[in-house]
């Protein structure tokens, strides 16, 4: 465990902004490469830093031409391509906060979101996204002027070409820099709740570089300046961010920008990342497809799943250093036998720290990915913590999320809520103090909401969210977090949500994993079958009878799932049953599948599985 203390990063970070810093990694870093990306004829395109920040210079001067100053407001709404971090970094050197809104937001979401952060200026990429702004631009009043980067026909009246921002004598940097100061507000993080409005989560410059130093720290590679890394989640989440934007700012990454999220496999066999998160979904998705390819051979696969068995505990005793030079070579013999192939296919080959966050990730799939060599590690946190609370990068423990971030206080509460303190934890909620006092006590322990336990290593397990836990009519406190991990598990399965409160028993809605569901039909006479066709497949759903039978072996009867129903929708993210990073969003997917749960509570006893699909 680490002895840093909160202090101790204070003075590491004194002074500190996410100016200051870019400024000095572009003049240290000046002719490495800052950010590239692929032109719309599939051409590579680049950035040095020293690029970067010319361009930050002339869009900042652009800013102060419109009046935009310290302690104003710019929203966002851009994909992940390079003219973000131009446009975002640039509102700090003017002392302005520079806050992303998810690019799927509606107009109605639009008006409370920029009205809410009162901006002053709104910057779009396209037409399409100026049309969320269109209908509501007349009732926000603090908003005095829209921004197009790709105007096409657009009139200027109605929003302005971003690149009139580069026509003014760019800013002295220098200077600029200085503007900002540390308590300053540097972005607002929407938390993207189910219901309700989303509170603006306030990070300042302090908490920026505080925890990006904290995580340099955690990570401890021996040199950042240039790792590669790929930016593809949305920048309205404290996860990219922290990671792509910041940590880059601060450290001197080399950032691919990925417009499209679901092309990250594609871009990281291009990019082959040496450091990457993605939200646990990602990796369920790789995994899922690692598996069905292999499955298409199945003698293959048998002797993979054969070398991943052996592996499990030979990688577990590498990190934590209690390895024999024999098990060391074990493992060397079957990554060149086995694992090194699949790294390479899936660009994960030059891979140094690979992190997932955001929601959990089932213990076994953690520890698949690393028998197979690629160093996953599990972080913990919230937007209110900006971004991390606990992470252990090298000694992991699978099932749990660490200890404590260096500097940062973690322990466990009375009711076993985990809570925290640190540089690290926000300003508050802008324009709500009531709901501050609700999350942030007064001795500046920011409680998380969620429930966890805490082993003799100084490393917490998360039990689940405290208003997620399920208590059945017999009053059995049960966590769906635990049984969704492990009904994901089951190969055909893409998502699970676990219902039972209030109920007899516990159930699930299970959806098919359209990869492994192909695979599936093409190894059984079905191909050409739609999913639809496959969930009512008789066969296939006794391979999830029996998936679901082993999944529970290890629960007790109270808590087990006795049924479920399996849907062939796929649930996307950003959606009426996924978060934008996929955390399943529960009282959509009651509402929109009432039917089919009340079906699995209506009939009488029969089979586990009911495989079904919805019109």
């Amino acid at each position: 465990m680490s002895t840093t203390t909160s202090a101790d990063l204070d003075r590491e970070v004194a002074g500190r902004t996410i100016p200051t810093a870019f400024l000095a990694t572009a003049r240290t870093h000046a002719a490495r490469t800052a950010l590239r990306w692929q032109t719309p004829d599939g051409r590579a395109a680049s950035w040095t830093f020293a690029d970067y920040a010319d361009r930050v210079a002339a869009v900042a001067a652009g800013y102060r031409a419109l009046g935009i100053g310290h302690g104003d407001r710019i929203v966002l709404m851009l994909r992940n391509i390079p003219e973000f971090h131009v446009l975002d970094m640039a509102a700090y050197f003017v002392g302005a906060a520079a806050i992303s809104i998810y690019n799927s937001s509606s107009p109605e979401q639009v008006e409370y979101l920029v009205g809410h952060c009162e901006a002053k200026l709104a910057l779009v990429e396209d037409e399409g996204f100026l049309d969320r702004v269109r209908p509501v631009r007349g009732r926000l009043d603090s908003l005095r002027a829209i921004g197009i980067l790709r105007p096409g026909d657009v009139p200027p009246e109605e929003a302005f070409p971003i690149a009139d921002l580069l026509a003014t004598a760019p800013l002295d940097l220098d200077a600029a820099s200085r503007i900002a100061q540390p308590g300053d507000l540097a972005t607002l993080i929407y938390t993207s709740g189910t219901t309700g409005n989303p509170k603006g989560v306030m990070i300042s410059h302090y908490n920026a570089a505080w925890t990006v130093e904290s995580l340099r720290r955690a990570i401890a590679l021996e040199e950042y300046a240039g790792k590669r890394l790929v930016s593809y989640l949305p920048m309205a989440h404290i996860a990219e961010r922290m990671t792509s934007h910041y940590q880059q700012a601060f450290l001197g990454y080399d950032v691919t920008t990925c417009p499209d999220p679901t092309r990250i496999a594609e871009y990281a066999r291009q990019v082959r990342p040496n450091v990457i998160f993605g939200v646990p979904r990602v990796w369920e998705k790789i995994y899922a497809a690692v598996n069905a390819a292999l499955a298409a051979d199945p003698p293959k696969k048998a002797k993979f799943d054969e070398a991943v068995a052996t592996a499990r505990p030979l990688a577990h005793a590498i990190a934590w250093g209690t390895a024999t030079h024999d098990e060391r070579e074990t493992w060397k013999f079957l990554d060149q036998v086995a694992f090194a192939t699949v790294r390479q296919l899936i660009g994960l080959d030059e891979c140094e720290i690979a992190l997932t966050g955001a929601a959990p990730i089932p213990a076994e799939m953690l520890e698949w990915f690393r028998a197979i060599g690629v160093p996953l590690a599990e972080i913990y946190g919230m937007s209110e913590s900006s971004g991390p609370m606990t992470l252990a990068a090298w000694q992991v423990k699978p099932g749990s999320v660490g200890p404590a971030i260096p500097g940062c206080e973690v322990r466990l509460g009375a009711d076993g809520e985990i809570v925290c303190r640190g540089g690290n934890v926000f300003q508050g909620y802008l324009k709500e103090a009531d709901k501050t006092a609700e999350a942030l006590d007064a001795d500046g322990w920011l409680h998380s909401g969620d429930i966890g336990v805490l082993d003799d290593d100084g490393y917490f397990r998360v039990v689940d969210r405290k208003k997620e836990l399920i208590i059945t009519a017999g009053g059995k406190n049960i966590s769906p977090a635990n049984l969704e991990a492990a009904l994901k598990m089951i190969p055909l399965v893409g998502q699970a949500c676990a219902i039972g409160d209030r109920r007899p028993f516990v159930a699930a809605l299970l959806t098919l994993d359209p990869d492994a569901a192909r695979v599936w039909a093409l190894s059984h006479d079905r191909a050409g079958a739609t999913l639809a066709e496959l969930a009512r497949d008789a066969t296939l759903v006794a391979a999830v009878e029996a998936g679901v039978a082993t999944a529970m072996a290890g629960f007790n009867n109270a808590e087990r799932v006795k049924r479920v129903y399996l849907l062939a929708d796929e649930w996307l993210p950003d959606s009426d049953c996924l978060t934008p990073t996929s955390k399943l969003k529960r009282r959509g997917i009651h509402a929109r599948y009432a039917s089919e749960i009340e079906g699995l509570y209506g009939r009488g006893a029969g089979a586990d599985a009911q495989a079904a699909t919805r019109a």
